[in-house]
C-alpha cells in the first residue's frame, strides 16, 4: 500500500484455555532467548498507556490482567510480537497447544453469572384477527426481564402498569394450555439446538501500522460494521498516550456470515499496531486460533405449548420459553434472543401467545451475529412441531400450514402488521403441487423395495424470515462528472453476498446507466455532515422529538452490513439517491434542451412531464422529443451550474423516515432523513459559497417524520419467505442420512442479480444442512475454548452431501414491476433444516428433538 514501510511485523494472540485458577503471566521459560518476543502487550500496558476496550460490557476487556481468573474459555492474556516471520512461526509452534505457555496461580471457584437479557412477548388478539389487539408489545409493551429481584418478570396484574398487565395476560393464557377447553389439542414440544462455528473460510486476520511520527493509524481488516469500527477504535485510543490525528481504515472483501459484524478483531489488530514500535503489524489467526476466539451460534432450548382446534385444524393459542446459551461475552446476545422469540411464529398466525426468551452467560467461547440471528433455532424448533401436530391430526403438513397461514393484514406476535402482500401461501401451493411431494408415498414403496436396509423419506418446511434490525440508515453520495461518468459512494461493504455488484447496478432505473467509478465501506462522509446519538433503540419519543429539532441529526449514522439489509435497505437509499439527481440535475438539464428555441424550442407544443421520463438504450426519452445521451446531460447540467452530485442519508425502524426539504425555492420531499447537493461547474459564486462540506451544500430539512419509538416493539415488518422440500435416505445399519435431492421456492421481489439469488440459496441450502446433520461442537473444555478445533474435528458438509446435482429453486414472479428485492441470504438456510428432520421422521418413524441428527443418534432410535 502506498506509504507503508516494508518491514512486516506478526502478532500472536494467546488465549486461556482454563478458568479454574488465576492467570500469572506467559512462561517466558518456554522460549529459549533467539525466540522471545520483541514486544509483549498484557494488560498492565495498557492499562498504564490509557487504552481501553469501548463498550468493555459489550466486548469484554481488552486482555486479562494478571492475578485473575479467566471469566471465559479462550479470553485473549497478551499480544506477542516479532519483528520477522521465522521467529514468530518458531515461537509460535512452541506456544500453541502447549499447556504450559501460560502460567496459572491458586485454583478458584468460578463465580455464578448473571444473564446477559430476557424478553417477553404477550399478545392477545381480538375477536377477529383484524379487530385491535387486547394486549399487544407494538400497543403496549415488550417486557424485558430484571434478575435482581428472584423473578425476572413483574407480578401480574390487571390493573397495573403495562408490564404488570402484560403478565397478568400470560397467567390466563398459560393457564389455560394447561387446562384448555372442549375441542382444543395441546401440543407440547421441548427442541435443543447445538454450538455451531460460522466457519468461514477465512478466518480473522487484519493488518495494521501505527506512524508515531505523524500520528496516523492505518487498519486493514476484514469486517462487517467498518464505521462502528472506525469509530470504537477512535475512542479505544482516545484517552491513552498514542496521539492518534488520523484513522485510515480499509475494510476489505471478506465472508460474514454476521461473525464479522461487531466482533472484536479489529480492535486487537489496531492495538498491535499501536505497539509495533513503527511497524506495520499482520495479525492472523488461524483455523485453530478462529475456531478458539471467533463468534458462535447461539445454542437455544426451545420448551412449547401450542393449542389446536380439533375440528378445524387452527391454532388457538401459543405459549414458549426460550433459553440461550451466549457464552463468556455478552455482544449481541441480548438482541439475538429477542428476535429468535420474535421469529418463532415463521409463516403462522396465532390469535394470542406468550413467548419467552433468557440468554445466560457461561464460560463457553462468545456466541454472536451468526446468520439466522436466532431464527435458525426458534423456527425449525416451530416448524418440528407443526409436523408432529399433523400427523396426530392426520392432516396433511402442508395443508396445515395453509390453515394457519398469516395473510396480509394480519399481526406478528409483536401485533405489527406485516409490510406488503404475505405470500407464503404461493410457495405451498407450489411445493404442494410438486411431483416429489404427491409422488412420496409411492416413491418410497418402489425406492425401499430396490434399497434393502435404507429407508426413504420425503420433509417440508416453510418459514418466513424478517430483514433488516429496526434501526437501518445508510449513507450514499452520486455525483455526475462533465464527462458523463457517475460516480459513487457508499457504505455497503462486500462480506460475501454480492452487495457491491447489486448497489452499482441500482442506478440504472432512474439514470439510465450503472456506475463508472464506486468507493464502497465508506466511513468518513464530509459532503453529508451528520451527528447522532446512536441510540436508535432505547432513547425516548420526547428525546426523538427534541433531537430531530437540530437537521444535522439523525437516529444512527449508518448501520453494520448485516440482517440480509443490503437488498432493501441499501437499495433504497441507492434509488432514492438516483432519483434526486435525476430529478434536480438530469431532469432539469434535458428541459433546457428541449425548450430551447423559439415558442418554447421542440418542447412547446407538446405537454411535457416527468412521467414520461424514461431510458432507451442509454438514451432518455420523453413522449416524441429527442432521445438525448447521458453524456450530453452531464455536460449540460455542468454548463448551466445544475445539481450534479447529491448526498442522501436513510433511516428505518420498521418504516421510513420522510422529510421534506427546499432546494432553490423547490420543494423537495422523500423517503431521507438528510440531504446535500453539489451545483455543476458553471454554478455562480452564490450557489459556490454554499458548497462548504465537501464541496456539497448541505440542505437542511423543513420538515421531518421519523417512525415513532414505540415501532421498536413491530420486532419486525418486512418478511421474506422460503419453502423447501427435501427427499433422502436414511441406512438403518450406519444411521447416515443421505440428501437425495431437495427443491426450493423463494419470494423475493424484483431480483437485482439473478445469479447471486442463486448463490446465496446454494450456499444457504450447504449450511442448513450441516447444521441439520453434521456440525456441533462441545461447550466448555473440550470444545473450542481449548484451542484444539479445526475441520480434521469439526466436519462440514461436501458437495457430495447436498445433492449438489440434484437440487432446484425457483422465484415466484414479483408482483409487479416496482416490487422491491427482499433479503433473503439468511431465511434460504432455515427450512431445510427442518424439513430434514421431518424427513427422516417419514423415512423411519422417530422424530429428533435435538440437532444434530447424527448417525450415532440415528442408531440410537433405531435401536
Amino acid at each position: 500500500m502506498p506509504g507503508w514501510p516494508d518491514r512486516q511485523s506478526h502478532a500472536l494472540m494467546l488465549r486461556a484455555d482454563r478458568i479454574d485458577r488465576r492467570f500469572e503471566g506467559v512462561n517466558d521459560t518456554l522460549l529459549p532467548g533467539d525466540l522471545r518476543a520483541d514486544v509483549i502487550v498484557r494488560d498492565s500496558d495498557v492499562q498504564r498507556d490509557g487504552v481501553s476496550m469501548t463498550e468493555e460490557d459489550f466486548y469484554g476487556r481488552l486482555l486479562l490482567p494478571t492475578g485473575e481468573a479467566p471469566r471465559y474459555l479462550g479470553q485473549p492474556v497478551a499480544l506477542l510480537i516479532y519483528h520477522d516471520y521465522a521467529r514468530f512461526r518458531r515461537a509460535k509452534r512452541l506456544l500453541q497447544f502447549n499447556p504450559d505457555a501460560l502460567s496459572w496461580g491458586e485454583p478458584v471457584t468460578p463465580p455464578a453469572l448473571d444473564p446477559y437479557g430476557g424478553a417477553r412477548f404477550v399478545r392477545v388478539g381480538g375477536e377477529t384477527p383484524d379487530a385491535p389487539d387486547r394486549f399487544s408489545p407494538l400497543a403496549d409493551t415488550l417486557v424485558f426481564a430484571d434478575f435482581e429481584n428472584g423473578s425476572p418478570w413483574p407480578a401480574p396484574d390487571a390493573q397495573g402498569d403495562a408490564s404488570a398487565q402484560a403478565m397478568a395476560h400470560a397467567a390466563i393464557l398459560r393457564a389455560e394450555l394447561d387446562a384448555p377447553p372442549d375441542g382444543w389439542a395441546v401440543y407440547h414440544g421441548r427442541y435443543a439446538s447445538q454450538f455451531v462455528d460460522p466457519a468461514a473460510l477465512e478466518p480473522d486476520n487484519g493488518n495494521a501500522w501505527y506512524d508515531a511520527d505523524s500520528g496516523a493509524l492505518h487498519v486493514v481488516v476484514g469486517t462487517q460494521s467498518p464505521f462502528t469500527n472506525a469509530d470504537h477504535i477512535e475512542k479505544m485510543v482516545e484517552s491513552s498516550r498514542f496521539a492518534l490525528s488520523e484513522l485510515h481504515l480499509h475494510p476489505g472483501y471478506t465472508v460474514g456470515y454476521g461473525q464479522k459484524e461487531h466482533h472484536v478483531l479489529p480492535y486487537y489488530v489496531a492495538l498491535a499496531a499501536l505497539y509495533g514500535e513503527g511497524r506495520p503489524v499482520r495479525l492472523a489467526l488461524d483455523r485453530y486460533a478462529h475456531f478458539q476466539g471467533a463468534l458462535k451460534r447461539h445454542p437455544i432450548d426451545t420448551e412449547m405449548a401450542l393449542a389446536v382446534d380439533r375440528e378445524t385444524g387452527l391454532f388457538q393459542s401459543f405459549a414458549a420459553d426460550l433459553r440461550a446459551n451466549g457464552g463468556g461475552v455478552k455482544n449481541f446476545s441480548p438482541s439475538v434472543g429477542q428476535v429468535a422469540a420474535s421469529a418463532l411464529q415463521g409463516i403462522h398466525y396465532f390469535p394470542k401467545s406468550d413467548i419467552t426468551v433468557q440468554v445466560e452467560a457461561s464460560r463457553a467461547p462468545t456466541a454472536g451475529s451468526m446468520r439466522g440471528y436466532g431464527t435458525l433455532q426458534s423456527m425449525v424448533a416451530f416448524e418440528l412441531l407443526v409436523d408432529e401436530v399433523a400427523h396426530d391430526l392426520q392432516l396433511d403438513p402442508i395443508e396445515l400450514r395453509r390453515r394457519n397461514l398469516m395473510h396480509s393484514g394480519m399481526k406478528n406476535t409483536q401485533g405489527a402488521i406485516p409490510a406488503g402482500t404475505m405470500r407464503a401461501g404461493e410457495l405451498l401451493d407450489a411445493a404442494a403441487r410438486d411431483l416429489l411431494w404427491t409422488g412420496r408415498i409411492e416413491r418410497k414403496q418402489q425406492f425401499e423395495a430396490e434399497n434393502a436396509g435404507y429407508r426413504y423419506g420425503v420433509g417440508v418446511s416453510c418459514v418466513q424470515k424478517d430483514y433488516g434490525t429496526g434501526a437501518e440508515a445508510a449513507l450514499v453520495q452520486l455525483e455526475i462528472t462533465p464527462e458523463g461518468e457517475l460516480h459513487m459512494r457508499h457504505v455497503a461493504s462486500e462480506i460475501g453476498c454480492g452487495s457491491t455488484t447489486s448497489q452499482m447496478l441500482m442506478t440504472k432505473r432512474h439514470l439510465g446507466r450503472y456506475c463508472d467509478h464506486v468507493n464502497f465501506a465508506v466511513t468518513d462522509w464530509p459532503s453529508l455532515p451528520l451527528t447522532s446519538n446512536d441510540e436508535p433503540y432505547t432513547m425516548s419519543q420526547d428525546e426523538q422529538d427534541e433531537a430531530l429539532q437540530d437537521p444535522h441529526w439523525v437516529p444512527r449514522i449508518t448501520s453494520p452490513r448485516s440482517a440480509s439489509n443490503s437488498a432493501y435497505y441499501f437499495s433504497h437509499a441507492t434509488e432514492e439517491a438516483a432519483r434526486l439527481l435525476f430529478d434536480l440535475g438530469l431532469w432539469q438539464a434535458a428541459l433546457s434542451i428541449w425548450q430551447e428555441g423559439i415558442g418554447g424550442g421542440q418542447a412547446g407544443p407538446l405537454a411535457v412531464r416527468r412521467d414520461q421520463a424514461e431510458w432507451r438504450e442509454g438514451y432518455l426519452a420523453a413522449g416524441s422529443l429527442q432521445p438525448l445521451s447521458f453524456v450530453d446531460l452531464a455536460r449540460r447540467a455542468h454548463e448551466r451550474g445544475l445539481i450534479t452530485g447529491v448526498t442522501v442519508h436513510t433511516f428505518n425502524r420498521w418504516a421510513w423516515a420522510t422529510a421534506e426539504f427546499d432546494v432553490e425555492g423547490t420543494p423537495v420531499t422523500g423517503s431521507i432523513d438528510a440531504l446535500s447537493v453539489k451545483w455543476g461547474n458553471g454554478a455562480g459564486p452564490a450557489k459556490r459559497r454554499l458548497m462548504t462540506d465537501a464541496g456539497y451544500a448541505f440542505q437542511p430539512r423543513q420538515s421531518v417524520s421519523y417512525p415513532p419509538v414505540q415501532r421498536n416493539n413491530a420486532s419486525v415488518v418486512y418478511y421474506a419467505p422460503v419453502a423447501t422440500l427435501v427427499e433422502l435416505s436414511v441406512n438403518t445399519g450406519s444411521g447416515e442420512v443421505q440428501i437425495l435431492s431437495h427443491k426450493s421456492w423463494m419470494e423475493c421481489g424484483n431480483m437485482i442479480v439473478p445469479e447471486l439469488v442463486s448463490g446465496q440459496l446454494q450456499g444457504g441450502i450447504a449450511m442448513g444442512i450441516g447444521h441439520a446433520l453434521y456440525e456441533d461442537l462441545p461447550l466448555y473444555e473440550d470444545g473450542p475454548g481449548n484451542g484444539t478445533w479445526n475441520f480434521n474435528r469439526y466436519r462440514l458438509p461436501r458437495a457430495r452431501d447436498v445433492a449438489v446435482w440434484s437440487q432446484e429453486g425457483d422465484v415466484i414472479a414479483p408482483l409487479s414491476t416496482t416490487d422491491p428485492p427482499k433479503g433473503i441470504a439468511e431465511v434460504v438456510m432455515i427450512p431445510v433444516v427442518s424439513a430434514i428432520c421431518n424427513a427422516v421422521y417419514d423415512a423411519i418413524g422417530e422424530r429428533f428433538h435435538q440437532t444434530p441428527l447424527t448417525p450415532e443418534r440415528i442408531k440410537e432410535a433405531l435401536s
